[in-house]
């Protein structure tokens, strides 16, 4: 499950309340206990699962729709030369505080994924987009500027959310309003993205799908498992071609 802290990030043709709703949000960021605490719970299993598929140690990496920079430090911690960027400068001034305090050296950006593909296409070995598809406008765009980000052969990874039944029985009516897990309106339903459009703008894109899994959440234990299940979360990891 995802709860408020899913992603900051938000294009020019996105709703700006919900760059303002992240950044309320902020100082807690960094709270394992706090409204991030699921963020907190997945990192370690999303990190796990780029890394095994794309090298980190000295590679060009961006994290897109960073927030504070959970992601971001992880894969800086693994060696990665580590970019993030956001809309929100809230956030961004959070990340760049917390590495501050922790010694790390990242890029930290204001600014839109399509305007820096623009400049500096193909420029980073890898990049990662974690649940922020299913929170923008237009996830076609997205996904084909952070292609142009990446270098053939470079490796791309997408987290989001399935649309069918039963992800709507989790996600929304269960997380949101029997749980009281998610702030109710997080998410909307039509906006979830089945596994089968993301490959198919994935590969309008040039990209090719190497390896889909499920994410779940329990957060009564709390734990986090990689499964075949891809009915509610999933996490994707693309190639592109040359």
């Amino acid at each position: 499950m995802k709860n408020q802290c899913v992603s900051s990030f938000f294009m020019s043709n996105s709703d700006p309340v919900e760059i303002d709703k992240f950044s309320t949000i902020a100082e807690e960021w960094w709270n394992p206990a706090g409204p991030c605490k699921p963020l907190h719970a997945i990192n370690p299993i999303r990190l796990q699962f780029i890394e095994s598929y794309a090298p980190l140690q000295e590679q060009k990496i961006i994290d897109i729709g960073c927030g504070g920079g959970l992601l971001t430090e992880g894969l800086a911690h693994k060696g990665a030369q580590a970019t993030g960027i956001d809309k929100s400068e809230a956030l961004i001034a959070i990340a760049n505080q917390h590495a501050k305090e922790n010694a790390l050296n990242i890029d930290y950006l204001v600014d839109d994924v399509e305007s820096l593909a623009t400049r500096q296409k193909g420029y980073f070995d890898s990049a990662c987009c974690m649940e922020l598809l299913e929170h923008v406008p237009d996830p076609l765009s997205l996904i084909q500027a952070c292609s142009d980000l990446v270098k053939p052969n470079g490796w791309l990874f997408f987290s989001t959310i399935n649309r069918n039944p039963y992800a709507y029985l989790t996600a929304i009516l269960g997380a949101e309003y029997v749980l009281n897990l998610l702030p109710k309106g997080t998410h909307q339903y039509k906006k979830f993205i089945r596994p089968s459009e993301l490959a198919m703008a994935a590969r309008k894109a040039g990209l090719s799908l190497k390896k889909l899994q499920g994410i779940h959440y329990n957060p009564l234990i709390p734990r986090v498992t990689l499964s075949h299940d891809i009915r509610v979360n999933y996490i994707a990891a693309f190639q592109k071609q040359i």
